[in-house]
Formats: C-alpha cells, sequence, structure tokens
C-alpha cells in the first residue's frame, strides 16, 4: 500500500475523531448544543473529502484494478444507473435473510442520521453525498483494491465488506453490509473506475435519505398500520 494510501487512511480515522475536538470548539463559538452534531458532521464530512480528493489528484499511484483498462465513459454511465438498481436488490435481498434468521430490522446508524438531518437539513449534503465518497475511496479503492492484488474476489470483497460492517458499528447488519459490499466491489472491478461504485452509492443513499426525510410521516403511519394488520392477523390465528 502506497503512502497516499496511508495519509487517507489518517484523514478518514481523524475524521471520525474529530468531534471530541470539534464539538467543545463550536460550543464555544455559541451554536446551540442540539445542533453541534450536525455541524460538524457536515464540516469533518467536508474537509475530509477534500483533503482526500487533493491527495488522490495528486497521486501517480494506481492499483492494479486501475491499472487494467478501465470502460468507456458511457459503459461507465450505464453501469452507475445499473449499480443504483443492484444496491437496492441486494438490500433487498439482504434484508429478507436478516429477517428470516432473526436479526431485528431497523437500524440506529440510519435513525440517528434521520435525526440529525430532522435537526440541521444540511446534514443531508454530508451523508448522502460526501459519505458514500469516502467510503469508496477507503472500502473499496484502498482497502478492497488492495486485498484484491493478493486474493480471489470473493475474499477481497468479503473482508473489506466486514470492515466496512465493523467500522457501521453494526455488526448485527453484518449481511445487508457485505450485500452492499460486494455490490460496488463488483462494479469497481467491472468497470475499472472507482467513480462508478461512488455514483450507484451516493444515489442509493440520496434516495434512501430524502424519503426517510421527506416522506417521514407517512413511512411511519405505513409502518403503524402494519402493525395493526399483525396484530390483527395473529388474534384471527389465536381464535
Amino acid at each position: 500500500m502506497k503512502k497516499e494510501y496511508g495519509w487517507i487512511l489518517i484523514t478518514y480515522i481523524l475524521m471520525q475523531l474529530s468531534g471530541i475536538i470539534g464539538g467543545p470548539l463550536l460550543y464555544k463559538a455559541g451554536i446551540a448544543e442540539e445542533l453541534i452534531p450536525g455541524y460538524w458532521t457536515v464540516i469533518s464530512f467536508t474537509l475530509a473529502t477534500l483533503i482526500i480528493l487533493i491527495i488522490i489528484w495528486r497521486s501517480t499511484y494506481r492499483n492494479a484494478i486501475e491499472r487494467q483498462a478501465p470502460v468507456s465513459a458511457v459503459s461507465a454511465v450505464i453501469w452507475s444507473i445499473l449499480g443504483v438498481f443492484m444496491a437496492f436488490s441486494a438490500q433487498i435481498l439482504a434484508v429478507t435473510i436478516e429477517t428470516q434468521i432473526g436479526v431485528p430490522q431497523g437500524s440506529e446508524n440510519t435513525q440517528q442520521i434521520i435525526e440529525l438531518v430532522q435537526g440541521l437539513p444540511l446534514v443531508i449534503l454530508a451523508v448522502a453525498i460526501f459519505g458514500p465518497i469516502l467510503e469508496e475511496i477507503i472500502f473499496r479503492k484502498i482497502i478492497f483494491g488492495s486485498l484484491y492484488s493478493r486474493m480471489p474476489f470473493f475474499f477481497a470483497a468479503l473482508i473489506s465488506s466486514l470492515i466496512f460492517s465493523v467500522a457501521h458499528a453494526e455488526l448485527e447488519h453484518t449481511i445487508l453490509y457485505a450485500a452492499m459490499g460486494f455490490t460496488f466491489a463488483f462494479l469497481y472491478v467491472k468497470t475499472k473506475r472507482i467513480i462508478v461504485p461512488i455514483v450507484a452509492h451516493v444515489s442509493m443513499n440520496t434516495l434512501v435519505v430524502l424519503m426517510q426525510y421527506v416522506l417521514a410521516d407517512e413511512l411511519e403511519e405505513i409502518m403503524r398500520k402494519a402493525e395493526q394488520m399483525e396484530q390483527v392477523s395473529q388474534w384471527i390465528t389465536w381464535w
């Protein structure tokens, strides 16, 4: 792994830990306490993305995947669009499997993000755009790309997906994160362009966040009705 990748990883880790310093600074600056997490998320994600993109732009290093001939720009656009549908399909399949084996549904990580967005809509920019860009660079370009040069696709994608799951602190949803990891890794290897999984990931996150933010009341009503129907069904079965 080239030293540029090392600096990128350090930047990402520092971003994750920066709230320890950033939070108190914003508090002293007069930002309302309940808005501090949202503001610092936007600030830290923005700075980290800019720094990492500059490091990549200045670097001439290419991993084993990128040293191969990439697909054309037209093919990249097509695969980016297909990638969105692939990502949602993989997510649905993973949720179905998790439900069947008894994994409680709902993501604490996603819920925290929605709460931040409700307090400060600008957070959408960080979690729907900057977040996926950072994650694809870290987990696909660097971690998966480095592993892929040493082992078969399956194991490289599996290991990088497990690290992806650990980074989100949601090990109970490892199947879900693995499904996403395999999908984005496939897009990367297939096209030899990191921009393709980035676009697919950004599109998926944007749609999910907007749906849960804009349609929050409607989704809550749907869930309430679904729970009522389930209770009625259980009552009929018991009767």
